[in-house]
């Protein structure tokens, strides 16, 4: 109401409107706090995913809660959220993530709550999954078991290497 006052007598309020105008960029504050809606979806918005390029040799494990794309070679464990092994990717070691798309070559096993294989995927190694799609093409060597929780690591695992020998 104040502010409808100033604007119906802009003549005499202008020599008050001097003190007032640090009540007038209060206003745009709220309308800086939509904006901070704006901002709280962004954080919302998933980051873009790291990627290791096809030149890049990872020596050493790799813990993620974002999402991973390797194009290059990586010799060591890996844990994401979502792992992309691209076409051109060699991964040497064990493999956990809610989501995995493999493109290239896994050696090692692989444990995710889904799991792509693509036609240019080779895999050797175990794969435990809650959910799996091969396509045709794929190369795979290696015994795929399927469970509630792939991702736990209990004792109870252990006996897939029994039944091999």
């Amino acid at each position: 109401m104040f502010s409808k006052s100033k604007i119906n007598e802009p003549g005499p309020k202008a020599a008050s409107d001097s003190a007032p105008k640090p009540s007038m960029p209060e206003a745009p504050k709220p309308a800086a706090s939509s904006p901070v809606p704006g901002a709280a979806t962004t954080p919302k918005a998933k980051p873009p995913a790291s990627t290791l390029s096809a030149d890049l040799v990872v020596k050493g494990n790799m813990k993620s809660t974002g999402d991973i794309v390797i194009e290059g070679t990586v010799e060591g464990d890996i844990r994401a959220h979502m792992l992309t092994v691209g076409e051109s990717a060699t991964v040497k070691g064990e493999v956990v993530a809610d989501d995995v798309v493999v493109n290239g070559r896994i050696i090692g096993r692989l444990r995710g709550l889904k799991v792509r294989l693509t036609a240019t995927a080779r895999v050797e190694g175990d794969i435990i999954h809650k959910t799996i799609a091969i396509e045709s093409g794929a190369h795979f060597e290696g015994s795929v078991q399927r469970q509630d929780d792939p991702l736990s690591t209990t004792g109870g695992k252990k006996p897939l290497p029994l039944p091999e020998n």
